[in-house]
């Protein structure tokens, strides 16, 4: 085993260049700076004691030594037991001795995953122990330990333990098996099909699994949702178990997307009825097969009758029916089903109702192994959206929210905007599903409902390029995610704080002005984009640039007018009992708040109401010039962020300082472009002269219409047209 952990180690350092080009993301280990808290660690660290001879523990006892060593600047000693001051115990209560008998009664609430981190004396000498019920609970449990050190926390006194909130927390790539991204902004696929499965112990794959295993991580689903049915083939799976055997050891179960009429597209099938006895048996007998490849296999995630993908309906079954058939598949091998609830057809009124309207009627129906899966909002991960009026109503049904973390509709890999405060936002979303305080966080963590499992999955799509995400910063909203999913109670700012220490440095100097700009991010790409409740504003295809003027197209609600409905006399989509009447898929007293536009939130304003473009807002502006000086803000934050960058250069390396400060001179241009543009055409319906001090848009309405094609040009790794 100690020949295992030399490998593991030579994987470690092997990727490292002398560079900060951002590959290690937030696991740098490099020396502790503040004089004080190195001489604290180093008298704390002196010795390392994993007992077990597990892979995952072999594992935990790299990360640690690695860890360590590269913070104090000395190597730590590997022992079989504790034999001086200093030493640092890993384990389970069934592989040490030491940690039985020390009977630490809290580890029984923190059931399978979870991990305490405490100070004791054992031997009669200090020592820091890190135990859990189980081996991947002891990884996780370094890895929270080497987080307190990064961070430069106080650790002579530690009594840390933490359980996850969340069983399912997984990662989903929609990665195509051409190795072309779908809304992935940082390269192609990660998964080199063509070397799998010889070379599956590239060094890429494992530090992959070391960055999900850090945050919690217990799954990734390696392929796109709009799926091609070969994953299931021998070729692909044989190469997928290659993966899985990689992932195994760091506690990461290993899910595909698969297509709904595969039997039909594989083995010439003129059906994929979910009741149709035939079909059963075949999703049972490649069921079979994939867990003959891959023992531990998680299950499958669905995207069924969306965006033209397959599905139940097209033979008039519903989504409880093709559900439960994958689900009684898998059930023998303890495998779930992700079927998301990502839907909307040609015909509906109002996409925003299509989610609620379709799956309400099957609440109870789906079996205890599927989960139904749910983007934050009822349209597709725009800047803000209200939360889905799905969570807090399927009351009998278990759910997975689903965020995206690459910026499909913020700006793919150009511009700077740290997610955390959106995941929050939807977290700390009240539904009053049981009164005041039935939060999605809460019920994700089933304190609400009685869910047998519940899950949060985010779209993360790195690829090839060095520091995985294409910006650096979208590394953020990776980490913030998993923070999330392991503790929904976590706040932004704190997460926020973590990475920045982590990634960068402790140094006060450099907190502060990258604390402004991680915190007004956000904030800054909803006032350029799609203030006041706006949204899909965007061009077709790309989703990048603007095109408010968008309104015709192969379906309605693939225009930025069917969002907006902008006409001289007003702007906004009414959602109350005038028009959609969406706003009746909410519990009181979010109906009533959302019916009257005085008491809904202005944020919000326009996803629920058409009003004048004179009506009077709690600024004292008329809508249309608070729309304009919304505008304008988000113009203004992106030149307050670059000016706050600036001031941190001399605390941060030359290559991610230049990186950076390159991509927010873009953002400054993309911003002030989205700004003119919409603000020319909205002009040109309203005919409304701008407010006093806000600057003429640079150019005429016609131009901005022809640089809907010209100005954005697609990664050249995304294949255009596509949906997800």
């Amino acid at each position: 085993m100690f020949r295992y952990l030399a490998l593991i180690i030579a994987l470690l350092f092997s990727t490292i260049t002398s560079a900060e080009d951002g590959y290690r993301m937030w696991l740098r280990y490099d020396q502790v700076a503040d004089s004080e808290r190195l001489a604290q660690y180093r008298k704390h660290f002196t010795q390392l004691v994993v007992a077990g001879d597990s892979a995952t523990l072999e594992l935990a006892a790299a990360e640690l030594t690695r860890g360590i060593e590269g913070l104090t600047g000395r190597p730590v000693a590997r022992a079989d037991k504790a034999s001086r001051a200093g030493a640092l115990i890993v384990g389970t209560p069934n592989t040490s001795s030491t940690i039985a008998a020390l009977k630490m009664s809290k580890l029984t609430s923190l059931g399978q995953e979870g991990y305490l981190i405490s100070s004791r004396r054992v031997n009669g000498k200090p020592a820091t122990v890190i135990a859990a019920n189980t081996e991947v609970g002891a990884l996780y449990g370094a890895f929270a330990l080497l987080r307190q050190l990064q961070t430069h926390a106080d650790i002579s006194n530690l009594e840390l333990h933490s359980a996850p909130s969340v069983k399912h927390r997984v990662v989903n790539h929609w990665d195509n098996l051409n190795r072309l991204v779908e809304r992935g902004y940082a390269g192609l696929s990660l998964w080199d099909w063509g070397t799998l499965p010889a070379y599956k112990d590239n060094p890429r794959y494992h530090d992959y699994a070391r960055i999900n295993a850090s945050l919690g991580i217990n799954g990734t689903v390696i392929n796109n949702v709009n799926a091609d049915a070969r994953i299931l083939t021998d070729q692909f799976l044989e190469k997928a178990a290659a993966l899985a055997d990689v992932f195994r050891p760091y506690g990461i179960k290993l899910y595909l997307s698969v297509k709904f009429n595969s039997p039909m597209l594989l083995d010439g099938f003129e059906t994929a009825d979910p009741l149709d006895p035939d079909v059963q048996k075949w999703w049972q007998e490649r069921t079979k097969k994939v867990y003959d490849y891959i023992p531990d296999f998680g299950g499958f995630l669905v995207k069924a009758n969306s965006e033209g993908q397959p599905g139940p309906q097209d033979f008039g079954r519903n989504h409880a029916e093709g559900a439960n058939m994958l689900a009684e598949a898998l059930e023998p091998f303890g495998g779930v089903v992700f079927w998301r609830a990502f839907v909307y057809a040609p015909e509906q009124g109002d996409r925003f109702r299509e989610a609620y309207d379709e799956f309400m009627p099957l609440d109870g129906q789906f079996k205890d192994n599927v989960i139904v899966q749910i983007k934050n909002g009822p349209i597709d991960f725009q800047p803000r959206e209200p939360f889905s009026p799905l969570f807090g109503s399927l009351k009998k049904t278990n759910i997975a929210l689903e965020l995206q973390v690459t910026q499909e509709y913020f700006g793919f890999s150009y511009h700077l905007a740290y997610q955390g405060p959106l995941f929050a936002e939807a977290l700390n979303a009240d539904t009053y599903a049981k009164g005041e305080g039935s939060t999605i966080g809460k019920i994700l963590a089933g304190d609400i409902f009685e869910y047998q499992q519940t899950g949060m999955a985010a779209v993360i799509n790195p690829g090839t390029d060095r520091n995985w995400t294409g910006h650096p910063f979208v590394q953020s909203s990776w980490y913030a995610f998993g923070r999330m999913a392991w503790d929904y109670r976590l706040g932004s700012e704190t997460i926020a704080d973590e990475w920045l220490r982590m990634t960068f440095s402790n140094d006060p100097a450099l907190l502060q002005p990258l604390h402004e700009i991680m915190s007004i991010s956000r904030e800054a790409g909803v006032n350029y984009r799609s203030p006041l409740g706006l949204t899909h504003l965007y061009a077709q295809g790309h989703h990048y640039g603007p095109a408010p003027w968008h309104d015709k197209s192969g379906r309605p609600d693939w225009t930025a007018y069917y969002y907006h409905q902008a006409t001289k006399d007003g702007i906004g989509f009414d959602r109350t009992q005038s028009g959609s009447n969406a706003i009746e898929q909410y519990h009181e007293p979010l109906t009533q708040r959302f019916a009257n536009p005085d008491t809904t939130p202005e944020d919000l304003l326009l996803w629920f109401h058409h009003l004048s473009w004179r009506y009077e807002m709690d600024s004292g502006r008329s809508l249309w010039h608070e729309l304009v000086h919304k505008y304008d803000t988000g113009v203004a934050q992106v030149q307050q962020m670059q000016n706050l960058w600036d001031s941190a250069k001399d605390y941060v390396d030359t290559e991610r300082f230049e990186h950076v400060k390159a991509l927010l001179k873009i953002q400054e241009r993309d911003a002030i472009h989205w700004r003119d543009a919409c603000i020319s055409y909205f002009q040109s319906v309203n005919g409304l002269s701008l407010p006093k001090g806000s600057p003429k848009p640079a150019h005429e309405l016609e131009y901005y219409k022809r640089m809907e094609k010209e100005l954005y040009i697609p990664d050249p790794w995304y294949p255009v047209p596509g949906g997800h």
